[in-house]
């Protein structure tokens, strides 16, 4: 009989105000180790302790998805406006519109929910049109239910050592990344933290991967979110929803990961 899995996943707030989360999918004999070191997480955060912690532990049912990594590249830029420029360069080559990238872009920086607000889940926008797809702009879409084998997490830290990359934002992002990479009729990601101390962010595509880039905002700023862009006349959006939230994915081979690289800005 195959051992029973369970989806563990944390939200933490402070404030009203998003702090931290972690998303993982376990054996049910590392749930309580598992979920002891999200709460622990949660009360050491660099911008304070949480004031709320939500933890749900759930078996998954379903049959789980196998998949390997997606390659991963980073670009140092010099400032965020180069950052910005490169995002737009990387989701052009992916086939989104370049006046779509730069709608997303703005979008992002402006706050993506009511108000001006940093919105909690991602938007879905057509890749060609610029229409936002999502059905609740509050709440957007929320990418769930993905982690790695134990295998390879473990050589994944390795490798992320050895590349300079060591730290778990970049391999978290990556598995969400690649969760979203095998998205049905996705385009391209975009996203950034809205950690003000935490600049980085990225662009992932089928045919580019995990590309991460060292500054998409200035240090200071709390707006962040990411973007899917989907081709409105290609996908199913309750299925492509679906996916995002529902379906477990593990993965279970590393793409390929080059080190950090100098990225120059060029005019136009």
């Amino acid at each position: 009989m195959d051992t029973p899995l369970y989806s563990v996943r944390m939200r933490a707030s402070s404030q009203g105000q998003h702090l931290a989360g972690a998303e993982r999918i376990v054996s049910g004999a590392a749930v309580s180790e598992v979920t002891a070191a999200m709460v622990s997480r949660a009360m050491n955060c660099a911008t304070g302790a949480a004031e709320e912690i939500h933890c749900s532990v759930e078996r998954i049912a379903s049959a789980v998805r196998f998949e390997p990594l997606p390659d991963v590249a980073t670009y140092i830029v010099n400032n965020w406006q180069d950052g910005r420029q490169l995002a737009g360069t990387l989701l052009f080559r992916a086939g989104v519109e370049k006046d779509v990238a730069a709608q997303a872009v703005l979008l992002l920086a402006n706050g993506a929910g009511t108000g001006g607000s940093v919105m909690r889940g991602a938007v879905i926008m057509d890749a060609e049109t610029g229409e936002r797809l999502e059905k609740d702009p509050s709440r957007g879409v929320r990418v769930s239910r993905m982690d790695l084998s134990s295998e390879c997490r473990a050589e994944l830290m390795r490798e992320l050592a050895s590349a300079g990359l060591g730290h778990h934002r970049v391999l978290e992002a990556l598995v969400l990344a690649g969760k979203v990479l095998r998205a049905p009729g996705i385009v391209a990601e975009l996203c950034w933290s809205d950690d003000p101390n935490y600049t980085t962010g990225y662009v992932a595509a089928p045919s580019g991967g995990y590309q991460r880039i060292s500054a998409l905002k200035p240090v200071g700023d709390s707006y962040g979110g990411r973007v899917f862009f989907v081709k409105r006349s290609h996908v199913s959006l309750e299925g492509f929803v679906n996916y995002m939230e529902h379906q477990a994915v593990l993965f279970n081979a590393l793409g390929a990961i080059s080190p950090p690289g100098k990225w120059v800005a060029t005019d136009g």
